[in-house]
C-alpha cells in the first residue's frame, strides 16, 4: 500500500468510529473466546517481538472474500458494531470496546485479546457483532474466522463518543476535551521521505487489560511486525480534557535501517495564512496542525510553520535528548477556518514527551509532501536517533503523549501567534525588483509588560538573499509585538532558504525562535 493510499484512509477514521446508528437490530450474545488462556505479561510480549525479529518476516496475507474486499466507501460506512456487543459493555466498568470489520482499505486482520489477571483469551470474530445496513453484505456467507481490523475505545463519561482508535497498519488517533478527531499517530515510520517507498509496520495483535470498576486509565498492549523490525508496545491510555497515552516500546531490527522514525505524529496542511498556494476554496484556512513545536534538550523553544511544498521537503533539527515536540493547532479561532463540518479549529494538538532514559542525539525531522487535497495527511514529525539501528540490538523508547487543545508545557517567552506573507516592497512606491514580505505576530511572556520606549530588536537571519525592511513593533490588539521584513532572493536559485527569528531587549530573548523555509519562485515568475 502506498503511503497516499493509507494515509488517505486516515482521513475518514472518525466516520467510521463516532456513529453509533440508529435502530440497530438487538444481538445479546456474549464475546466468544477462540482457544484456551494463555499466560501474558510484557516481558513476554517483548521476547515474542524479539524472536519474531530472529526470523524471516511472513507477509500477512491481504486477501478478503470478494464481497468484502469489493465493497466501495459507502457500503463500508454503512457497517455498524452494535454498541451492546463491546467488550465489557454488561459488566459495568468505566471502559467499553468496539471493533472495526475488515474490507476496503483494511485487508488484514488483527487479532484481538482480552487480558484477565495474567491470562489471554483471544476474542472470536462473530458476525453477529455488526449490523451490516446497506452494505449489500449477507452476514451468513461470511466466513467465521474473519477476523477484526481494528478497534475503537469508549469511556464511561460519554458512552456514544469514542476517545480513541486503533485502525490501519500501526495507525491511532485520540481525542481531547473537544471530542474531534484530527492528526493520527503510528507506533513507528520507517524510511519516511525518502527516494524509496516508505515500510509501513504493522500491530498484528492487541490485547485489552480488563479495568477495574473505579479504573481511569486502560491498559493495551500491541504486537508490531514489518520487514525491518518488530516491536512490543503498551499503551497506558488516560480519557480527559487532555487525553495522555503513556507509551513503553521495545523494538528489534531485523536489519539494518537508514531512517528511523520514533513518535511519529501525521496531519494535514493544505494551506494557511501563512501559505496559500493551493487557496482555491471558499475557506480561509484547511489544516489539522499550523506547526511542529519543538523544546530542545537545551531548552530551546521553537516554532516551525507547516508548509504545502511543491516538491517532497525533508528538515531534521539535530538535537540532544529532546524534551518534547508536537505538531500543533495553535489557531482555534472558527472564524479562520469557517469549516462547520468538520471544524478544523476544534482540531486537537498532539506532545510527545520522552519520559525515563534520555533519548540520546538524534533529531526531530519533518516531511512535508506536496497535496492537492484535504483527504490525504501530507505532514509527519518524528524522532530519528543518530545511530542506525542494527538487527541485535533491542531498543527501548518511553515517552507520553498528549491529545489536547494546547501543549501541556508553554514556553515562558512569547510564542508566535501568526505567520503571514505576501508581495515585498514599499507600498505606494514603484517596485524594482522582487522580493517577498513576512509577518511575525509574538503574543505571551512579558511583551505586554514592555514600557513605551523599550528597545525591541528583531533578530533575523537567512541562509541565503538579503534580508531587507525589518522592523517590530507592538500589536495592542493581542498585547504582543509584530516583526517584519523582506527577503530579496540574490540568485536564480529555486532552492528553499531557511530563515530564523526571534525578539529581544537588551540583549535578552523575549520569544520563542520561530524558523521557516521559504522556496524562491523561478525567476521567470518574479513578477512585482
Amino acid at each position: 500500500m502506498q503511503r497516499r493510499e493509507l494515509l488517505k484512509t486516515a482521513a475518514w477514521l472518525p466516520a467510521t468510529a463516532l456513529p453509533i446508528g440508529a435502530a440497530l437490530t438487538p444481538a445479546s450474545a456474549e464475546a466468544k473466546a477462540l482457544g484456551a488462556p494463555q499466560a501474558f505479561d510484557f516481558a513476554s510480549l517483548k521476547g515474542r517481538a524479539q524472536s519474531l525479529a530472529n526470523g524471516i518476516f511472513q507477509a500477512p496475507s491481504t486477501t478478503l472474500p470478494s464481497a468484502i474486499a469489493d465493497l466501495n466507501w459507502d457500503q463500508y460506512q454503512a457497517i455498524r458494531f452494535r454498541p451492546e456487543r463491546a467488550l465489557w459493555a454488561k459488566d459495568d466498568l468505566p471502559f467499553s470496546l468496539r471493533f472495526f470489520h475488515p474490507g476496503l482499505y483494511f485487508k488484514t486482520p488483527v487479532r484481538l485479546h482480552e487480558l484477565v489477571n495474567g491470562q489471554a483469551t483471544e476474542i472470536a470474530y462473530q458476525n453477529t457483532m455488526f449490523d451490516f445496513g446497506k452494505s449489500g453484505i449477507h452476514a451468513g456467507k461470511l466466513p467465521a474466522d474473519l477476523g477484526f481490523a481494528g478497534f475503537s475505545l469508549f469511556f464511561h463519561t460519554d458512552p456514544n463518543a469514542d476517545v480513541a482508535a486503533f485502525l490501519g497498519a500501526s495507525y491511532f488517533r485520540a481525542v481531547g476535551g473537544d471530542k474531534q478527531y484530527g492528526m493520527s499517530t503510528r507506533g513507528l515510520a520507517v524510511d519516511c521521505g525518502m527516494d524509496r517507498a516508505e515500510e509501513f509496520p504493522r500491530f498484528t495483535d492487541f490485547w485489552f487489560e480488563k479495568p477495574a470498576k473505579d479504573a481511569t486509565r486502560l491498559t493495551v498492549y500491541a504486537l508490531m511486525d514489518s520487514p525491518s523490525v518488530a516491536g512490543a508496545y503498551r499503551f497506558d491510555i488516560g480519557p480527559g480534557g487532555t487525553l495522555t497515552i503513556d507509551v513503553d516500546s521495545a523494538l528489534y531490527p531485523r536489519k539494518p535501517i537508514e531512517r528511523l522514525g520514533v513518535a511519529p505524529l501525521t496531519s494535514m496542511f493544505l494551506y494557511g495564512e501563512n501559505d496559500r498556494r493551493m487557496a482555491t476554496d471558499w475557506r480561509p484556512e484547511i489544516h489539522d496542525s499550523d506547526g511542529l513545536a519543538m523544546n530542545t534538550g537545551a531548552g530551546e523553544w521553537i516554532w516551525r510553520p507547516l508548509t504545502d511544498p511543491l516538491n517532497l521537503r525533508f528538515n531534521a533539527y539535530a538535537d540532544e535528548n529532546p524534551r518534547g515536540f508536537g505538531l500543533l493547532q495553535r489557531d482555534r479561532k472558527f472564524d479562520h477556518y469557517q469549516d462547520d463540518g468538520v471544524f478544523y479549529d476544534r482540531r486537537p494538538s498532539v506532545w510527545v514527551e520522552p519520559r525515563g532514559k534520555g533519548w540520546g542525539k538524534g533529531s526531530v525531522q519533518l516531511v512535508e509532501i506536496p497535496t492537492v487535497d484535504e483527504t490525504f495527511d501530507n505532514i509527519v514529525a518524528f524522532w530519528n536517533p543518530a545511530d542506525k539501528p542494527q538487527p541485535g540490538q533491542e531498543l527501548l523508547y518511553t515517552y507520553r503523549l498528549y491529545w489536547g487543545a494546547a501543549a501541556p508545557v508553554q514556553p515562558p517567552l512569547a510564542q508566535v501567534v501568526a505567520t503571514r506573507t505576501g508581495i515585498g516592497g514599499v507600498v505606494g512606491q514603484k517596485r524594482s525588483y522582487f522580493s517577498w514580505r513576512f509577518a511575525v505576530d509574538f503574543a505571551g511572556g512579558s511583551l505586554a509588560l514592555l514600557g513605551r520606549d523599550a528597545k525591541v530588536e528583531a533578530v533575523i537571519s537567512a541562509s541565503r538573499g538579503q534580508v531587507e525592511i525589518t522592523s517590530a513593533r507592538p500589536q495592542h490588539e493581542i498585547d504582543g509585538y509584530r516583526a517584519m521584513f523582506d527577503l530579496k532572493p540574490t540568485d536564480d536559485s529555486t532552492q528553499p532558504i531557511d530563515l530564523r527569528l526571534y525578539l529581544r531587549v537588551n540583549g535578552q530573548a523575549l520569544t520563542e525562535t520561530w524558523l521557516y523555509q521559504w522556496t524562491p519562485p523561478a525567476p521567470a515568475d518574479r513578477k512585482f
